[in-house]
């Protein structure tokens, strides 16, 4: 699966370095470049970004500003000329602290970095599967050194317990997958899936019924979180 990047520097050059060199990574895929964070806030809104390449000193709100405002951030790589905000970026954590001007070779070391925290987060890959009836989408996930074959389609919820995320399937059955509820909002959301609660994302056509403060799947009553409550109506009544 390739790392879907975000470059934000409001310097042309900087921006130009950092996507020579992206594109001499084939697992880096430069989405969208942008000169400050505001626009970058609505490019996170619309689609999926893995991994965000930040400069700090840019107009109206300072990098690290930015990375606090962000309920869900990506990775981080900040790209900056000042050393004074390091301990900053560390708070944050992010995934690496280059100073401007950047060389490839440190570029690489903290891009093989942030490789390695998405992939312990990731841990699966997907596709999609003939049925007979057309594609279906379906992901691997990584379970006790086998890879396991899931079906989009047959999710109902997914409960996050900590480190681990309890994905509850049709059939009855449930498995237990070592990664965070975030990393999986990212890859699910295209798929009609939406976040209900800090520790619940559900299918939406899986909904039975809902209330203000719960919604039913099955013999399930998930609770929907107060910060939640507008987007799953907006969602739930499409």
């Amino acid at each position: 699966m390739k790392i879907r990047c975000l470059i934000i520097d409001d310097e042309p050059l900087a921006v130009r370095l950092v996507s020579t060199y992206c594109a001499q990574v084939p697992e880096l895929e430069v989405v969208a470049t942008c000169s400050s964070a505001i626009d970058a806030s609505s490019i996170l809104r619309q689609q999926r970004v893995d991994l965000l390449f930040l400069d700090i000193k840019m107009p109206k709100l300072l990098g690290t500003d930015f990375i606090r405002s962000l309920s869900n951030p990506p990775k981080v790589i900040l790209i900056t000329a000042y050393r004074e905000y390091a301990l900053d970026g560390y708070e944050l954590d992010i995934v690496d602290y280059l100073l401007k001007p950047v060389s490839f070779m440190r570029f690489m070391k903290a891009v093989e970095k942030a490789g390695r925290q998405l992939s312990s987060e990731w841990s699966f890959s997907g596709g999609s599967a003939d049925n007979g009836k057309g594609k279906e989408p379906f992901l691997y996930f990584r379970i006790n050194k086998e890879m396991v074959k899931v079906l989009v389609n047959e999710i109902l919820f997914l409960e996050s317990r900590k480190e681990y995320v309890m994905l509850y399937l049709e059939g009855n059955k449930t498995l237990l997958v070592k990664q965070s509820i975030s990393s999986l909002e990212k890859l699910l959301s295209p798929h009609r899936f939406v976040r209900v609660h800090r520790s619940y994302m559900v299918t939406t056509e899986k909904v039975q019924s809902y209330n203000a403060t719960q919604i039913r799947i099955g013999n399930h009553n998930i609770p929907i979180g107060r910060l939640y409550k507008t987007n799953v109506d907006q969602r739930l009544k499409r």
